[in-house]
């Protein structure tokens, strides 16, 4: 299989979403990837000792550490309805994994629709099955997933396509990630927005570990190579727990680390009338970041931040 054929579940979970890693280059959160000084790495308490590497499911820890599906669909919600002055109802995960943000979707009204895509049927049947347990039956028959590549299927035209947790930092080449923009504006409705997160920082660039201590478990981000030349990074997330145990390499992720610019060049050129950056603004008590992005063409040069962008069709 080509790099182009394979989906963000190949890489990311190495059976499966990052993806998705949004801490020192994979945490979404303020407090998964916070602009700070490489000495100020902040760091959570370990609130309880009950998880072990034997007892713990690779898959829920990369969500607990991870993902804030709440906080991003309400995000889209927001940014959506300022752009159309509607909100939206349909919505398309590509590289969907888990599926943790379009049962987020599903949840948030009873119109919505979500339809996850992905390549992993390991992962999906994951999600499917922990989905089924969280959802109403109402909410879970509005969930519709499948097993495909995002740069064929079609599916139904929607009014949101979602490629978050970095996923698509998988295609390498630029007439590869070209061709996947393409696609997925062909996949929006007339005023449809596709939605991107990315990372960066002088921090993404350095070979090291970053950990955080959360509950029962500890959440390494290991940038084991960066190729300056290529761009190409080699991303690793480790898990350690109070015993002693570990969870080495749960996911590996083999990427190339796009720029804010080249991005909206790419979306420029697949055909998306314009893209607008939203940067995260900064806590000024901690340095970290404050969750909060808002729209922005200047960018602060910091060891690492975390951006979003709206593409409209």
């Amino acid at each position: 299989m080509s790099v182009i054929e394979m989906n963000r579940s190949r890489v990311q979970h190495s059976t499966s979403t990052l993806a998705r890693a949004k801490a020192q280059a994979a945490a979404k959160a303020s407090t998964k990837l916070k602009k700070k000084p490489a000495a100020k790495s902040a760091r959570k308490t370990v609130k309880k000792a009950w998880r072990t590497a034997a007892t713990s499911d690779h898959h829920e820890l990369y969500e607990l550490s991870v993902q804030t599906p709440k906080e991003e669909v309400e995000f889209i919600d927001k940014v959506f309805k300022s752009i159309t002055n509607r909100l939206p109802a349909t919505f398309r995960e590509d590289f969907c994994g888990t599926h943790i943000l379009s049962s987020a979707w599903v949840i948030r009204r009873p119109t919505n629709h979500a339809y996850g895509v992905d390549l992993d049927p390991s992962v999906l049947a994951w999600g499917a099955a922990r989905r089924k347990q969280q959802l109403s039956p109402g909410a879970h028959k509005r969930l519709h997933t499948v097993q495909g590549n995002v740069l064929s299927h079609k599916g139904d035209l929607v009014d949101v396509v979602a490629a978050f947790n970095f996923s698509y930092y998988i295609f390498k080449k630029r007439a590869e990630l070209l061709r996947y923009f393409k696609f997925a504006r062909t996949r929006l409705k007339k005023d449809g927005v596709f939605f991107l997160d990315c990372y960066g920082g002088y921090e993404s660039f350095s070979e090291q570990n970053e950990e955080r201590h959360l509950d029962g478990f500890t959440y390494i981000w290991d940038t084991a190579k960066y190729n300056p030349i290529s761009g190409e990074v080699l991303n690793h997330i480790h898990f350690k727990f109070p015993d002693g145990t570990q969870i080495r390499k749960a996911f590996t992720y083999d990427w190339r680390l796009w720029t804010i610019a080249e991005l909206q060049e790419l979306l420029a050129d697949a055909g998306f009338q314009r893209s607008t950056v939203y940067w995260e603004g900064t806590d000024h008590a901690t340095g970290g970041g404050n969750g909060i992005f808002r729209k922005a063409t200047q960018g602060e040069a910091c060891a690492g931040w975390i951006a979003y962008i709206a593409a409209e069709k």
